[in-house]
């Protein structure tokens, strides 16, 4: 496999890029993809067997299993993000290590309703709050650790939009490719 094509594997809807502005309809769309989220990840994995779930997306990548376990921690951690930009004072995150969360047991083993009906819940959660959001608090930021870089929720928004999709679309390639 070459390299444009693991690329094509590890970002099948290309990477998350800023918007300079972002529209009410944009935003909108965004909270939408991300109240669709959970049902749409439940449809595509409900029929497939425990091989079909240990199967890596892609060389070297994690496994359904692990990239279900990983969206419902990453959105769990985005929600308490999110409050904690609308709370403090452009406060910094707490940053957490995804691979190697995906690699505990639990992500590795665990069945994936549990992970299922969590991420439901946060995005139940999630959803009623970010569209209560004004523009004033749209604009609040938190800073990642990792990078220093301020991010305002309007652009996590998208950003956690941008996240589901895409984990969305490996697992999807991956049913399409292999015909499940």
């Amino acid at each position: 496999m070459n390299e444009q094509e693991l690329e094509s594997l590890r970002y099948p809807i290309g990477h998350f890029t800023p918007h300079e502005a972002v529209s009410p309809r944009q935003l909108s769309d965004w909270i939408a993809e991300m109240e669709a989220l959970p049902t749409k990840l439940r449809d595509v994995v409900s029929g497939l067997s425990e091989d079909q779930l240990d199967t890596p997306y892609r060389p070297g990548g994690w496994t359904v299993r692990q990239v279900v376990h990983h969206l419902a921690d990453s959105h769990h951690n985005s929600y308490i993000r999110f409050k904690w930009g609308l709370t403090e004072d452009t406060p910094t995150i707490k940053a957490y290590d995804e691979k190697a969360w995906a690699e505990l047991f639990d992500s590795r083993k665990a069945p994936v309703g549990s992970s299922l009906d969590h991420l439901q819940a946060v995005h139940i959660k999630l959803v009623y709050l970010l569209r209560g959001l004004d523009s004033g608090q749209l604009r609040r930021q938190f800073i990642h650790p990792d990078t220093g870089s301020a991010t305002t929720l309007e652009e996590n928004i998208g950003r956690y939009a941008w996240h589901g999709n895409h984990h969305l679309a490996h697992i999807e390639a991956l049913v399409a490719r292999m015909g499940w």
